[in-house]
């Protein structure tokens, strides 16, 4: 927080002088990189689809490829629907100081943020994914970055965590959601239970099932000493009606962090405030790539140094595991410098801009959360895409949401939804003046359950799987209309 730009140089001298003597950097010349500038003129940005090549090599057991030795561990990055897995390597030193740092420097934030915070003299509920062997005859292990996690805890960490390893690593997440709520209803575990992390979407699952089960009306009467939801992975926005009813009390704290497959980013740092402190010694070099730049020939990124609050910027990693300049696909803005803070504004692949309106998933999850609340609606998922000119027709965009409650009006509950959306977003208030380019948003409320039961139908039903929130073009809305009429 301190000297910010110091620690960022200092590692990236180290991240280069590391892997200067693996396949990757005697491609790249790294012996000979002594500046970021000629570090941007060796390696181009990169996509997965570059990386891949080097990370199948590493994973049937090569050694010295994209970071020096061996990498016998991979996350499994799921992220939305698309079918296409990626494994992101996961080297000691970034499972050590990144993802396990990052973790530790959380609790310290918390800790030091909530001086009587006791999460640590009771248990802690853990939701995670599972992990698998790559091949017979490999040590080679891939898993959601949760399951490495957990697997390889510190043994000083361990007896303060519910539930078994054999619950937790269960393949099938509908057994293993149940098996949970079992555990976390018992009377020996429930009144220990302090703290819990996870994905909003399946923690809300997941605390349906132990009200079903326990017959109680919400959280707080299961889990009396209850204090802290550590949370990531998508918005918390639209679900902030949800979570007060099934934790009604200003005791219980929330804590978001950026815990992603490829690295541990950052944590809130002021829990009155929503936005993250960048962690900047923590085994990852950073590069903002501009938004101007995203879809160039030849993108340009800047440093750290170089930012400005306010703009959306693409993240650009190099990490301690072999991610080189690669681009992660999320985008966040700055809120402020010294110390660094984020918020993360949505992914440069979801996104509506059909018309030049540059709607981002902040713009949204912002519109709909302030809708819900003074429409007295609570919303389980929402998905967003245009639709298109065609003949006399002007454009527009098509919301499907899926309401925990629906408001008492929902022609009213569209009208005011549109008009949150133009008072956030100027360039989408400027498509729809007077109609002349967009008209009015166009609201479809679907069925309790439609996307967790279209997830299911693409075999993405699990921890990290999230519905995508907007896109481009019209394949995740038509897909889930098409499954609604087939199932």
């Amino acid at each position: 927080m301190k000297h910010p730009f110091e620690v960022q140089n200092a590692l990236f001298k180290n991240l280069i002088q590391s892997a200067s003597h693996t396949e990757w950097g005697k491609k790249h010349n790294y012996k000979s990189i002594k500046t970021v500038e000629v570090f941007r003129k060796n390696v181009p940005i990169q996509d997965y689809e570059s990386h891949k090549p080097y990370i199948t090599r590493m994973m049937e057991g090569e050694s010295d490829v994209l970071w020096n030795g061996k990498v016998e561990l991979y996350s499994k990055s799921s992220g939305t629907t698309n079918d296409k897995s990626k494994f992101i390597p996961v080297s000691r030193q970034n499972f050590q100081g990144c993802h396990i740092r990052g973790s530790w420097d959380t609790m310290s934030i918390v800790y030091e943020k909530i001086p009587d915070c006791s999460v640590f003299a009771g248990k802690n509920f853990l939701m995670g994914g599972n992990r698998t062997k790559y091949k017979p005859g490999l040590n080679t292990i891939y898993g959601d970055v949760s399951a490495l996690m957990i697997y390889d805890m510190p043994k000083v960490a361990r007896p303060f965590f519910e539930p078994d390893f054999d619950i937790i690593f269960r393949d099938d997440w509908e057994s293993k959601i149940q098996l949970m709520a079992e555990v976390a209803c018992r009377k020996d575990v429930a009144p220990m239970i302090k703290m819990v992390g996870g994905v909003p979407t399946w923690i809300i699952v997941f605390f349906r099932h132990i009200l079903e089960l326990s017959g109680k009306s919400n959280m707080l009467e299961v889990w009396p000493n209850f204090e802290l939801y550590i949370h990531g992975g998508v918005s918390m926005a639209p679900y902030w009606e949800q979570f007060h009813r099934f934790l009604p009390s200003e005791k219980v704290r929330s804590v978001e962090v950026y815990n992603a497959s490829e690295g541990y980013f950052a944590a809130q740092l002021n829990l009155d405030q929503d936005d993250m402190l960048l962690f900047l010694k923590n085994g990852v070099y950073y590069e903002f790539l501009p938004m101007e730049e995203w879809y160039k020939d030849d993108p340009q990124a800047i440093s750290l140094e170089e930012v400005e609050i306010g703009k959306n910027y693409a993240m650009v990693i190099s990490t301690n595991a072999g991610l080189w300049r690669y681009l992660i696909g999320d985008t966040v803005t700055f809120t402020s410098k010294f110390p660094f803070k984020i918020k993360i504004t949505g992914r440069t692949q979801q996104f509506v801009n059909a018309f030049g309106e540059e709607v981002m998933v902040s713009n949204t999850d912002r519109a709909i959360a302030e809708t819900c609340h003074e429409m007295n609606a609570i919303i389980s998922e929402y998905t967003v895409a245009p639709v298109y000119i065609q003949g006399a027709n002007k454009g527009g965009h098509e919301w499907l949401i899926e309401f925990e409650k629906e408001p008492a009006d929902l022609e009213a509950f569209n009208t005011l939804l549109d008009q949150k959306l133009q008072k956030i977003n100027s360039d989408y208030e400027a498509k729809r003046y007077k109609n002349m380019a967009l008209e009015q948003l166009r609201m479809r409320p679907l069925p309790k359950g439609t996307f967790l039961n279209w997830l299911r139908s693409k075999g993405k039903y699990g921890n990290q799987n999230k519905v995508p929130r907007l896109a481009n073009d019209r394949q995740y809305v038509d897909d889930i209309l098409s499954f609604m009429e087939n199932k």
